[in-house]
């Protein structure tokens, strides 16, 4: 297969990627030259200890970090070649992000809070906002403030907001770390599910190794770099 059909099935690519951060007088590098290229619709779970800088890579891919050096290209887009204004219209409209710790609007109901995308992208989300609930079971909670729901209920109400926009691209940073067991695997079922059933690019940060087996390719990031990759599976 040629250059040029490979890079056709990519959704995103990463190139020589490096991201430090300064500490005092001291620089340290979080990400070193890292090169990711993942295909359309593959679910990519990426792994490794406390500080190896799998947080900085997801945010570096979801426009969230600008590097220091080198590029991001999201379905077909130059990322960090867009101003301000189109890099956040753009994320809108082609990345879902999943936070470790949910970042709902306190003052927002359940509802309300996964209606924001749309409304930032002048769009009548009701309809999809309350599929997206009740996806996750949470559509007798619609009406509920965060403060009223339990930490697992906010986790999949961040959850359900990601994906309202039925974003080519879903990045979750830990998405079941504040969930106990049961509810843990419910919701790796519902983005796994999401993943297959739309062609959605599903990329997940993780440290539990049982989940990331559940992928097509397990990554391991250690000290800012891909030191092991293994395909889990092929994609579907």
């Amino acid at each position: 297969m040629g250059e040029g059909s490979r890079n056709a099935g990519r959704v995103i690519e990463a190139n020589n990627l490096h991201r430090s951060y300064r500490i005092g007088k001291k620089s340290i590098e979080v990400l070193h030259g890292i090169e990711l290229h993942i295909a359309r619709g593959e679910r990519v779970f990426l792994c490794g200890p406390s500080g190896a800088g799998k947080t900085t890579l997801l945010y570096t891919l979801a426009g969230l970090e600008r590097p220091e050096q080198g590029s991001v290209n999201i379905d077909g887009t130059d990322l960090y070649s867009l101003g301000p204004k189109k890099q956040a219209a753009f994320r809108n409209a082609k990345i879902g992000y999943i936070f470790q710790n949910y970042l709902l609007l306190p003052e927002l109901t359940a509802l309300e809070n996964v209606l924001v995308p749309g409304a930032i992208g002048g769009i009548d989300a009701s309809e999809a906002a309350l599929a997206a609930l009740k996806r996750v079971g949470l559509a007798d909670r619609a009406d509920h403030l965060p403060a009223e729901l339990s930490g697992g209920e906010q986790q999949r109400v961040a959850i359900a907001r990601a994906l309202v926009n039925h974003p080519p691209v879903l990045f979750a940073d830990e998405p079941t770390g504040n969930l106990d067991s049961r509810n843990s695997a419910e919701v790796m079922e519902l983005l796994l599910g999401l993943a297959t059933e739309s062609g959605t690019t599903l990329v997940v940060v993780t440290h539990d190794e049982h989940l990331a087996e559940r992928g097509d390719r397990k990554l391991i990031i250690q000290d800012g770099s891909i030191t092991d990759g293994s395909a889990v599976k092929s994609p579907v």
